[in-house]
């Protein structure tokens, strides 16, 4: 089931952002990479652990500079964030233990970044969004 949701909202949100002109600022899909890398570090918080909040707070730092960076730069560089975000996702649990995550949402967010990087992808090729600004 988190797979299902994961894929339908990201693809809806992506849509939705189409359709109501909000993709159309290059800071969309780079916000998009910086608030998924954040829930990691809300899930430390959560569950309590300095340990893992000092670990997640290191590994969404590097999302965050490559979200930056391909705001400034290339768009395909933010495509490959929430991509890479997706893989983090599946190997969390072997890299990071943070009590805080919820079981589901690994398969969820993991789901999500892929799909919303495949989106990004797809418009970034299509012509809809520019790579680089102008």
């Amino acid at each position: 089931m988190a797979l299902i949701v994961g894929a339908i909202l990201a693809l809806a949100i992506g849509l939705f952002a189409t359709g109501a002109g909000l993709d159309r600022d290059r800071a969309f899909y780079p916000v998009v990479t910086i608030v998924v890398a954040a829930y990691y570090v809300l899930f430390a918080v959560m569950g309590g652990s300095h340990h893992a909040l000092l670990l997640e707070t290191l590994a969404g730092l590097v999302f965050v500079a490559a979200a930056v960076a391909g705001f400034k730069g290339s768009l395909w560089l933010v495509m490959l964030a929430l991509a890479g975000h997706g893989i983090f996702d599946l190997t969390h649990a072997a890299l990071i233990s943070n009590p805080g995550v919820p079981a589901w949402w690994p398969a969820f967010c993991g789901t999500y970044d892929v799909t919303a990087a495949a989106y990004l992808a797809w418009r970034l090729k299509s012509g809809g969004i520019r790579a680089v600004a102008a």
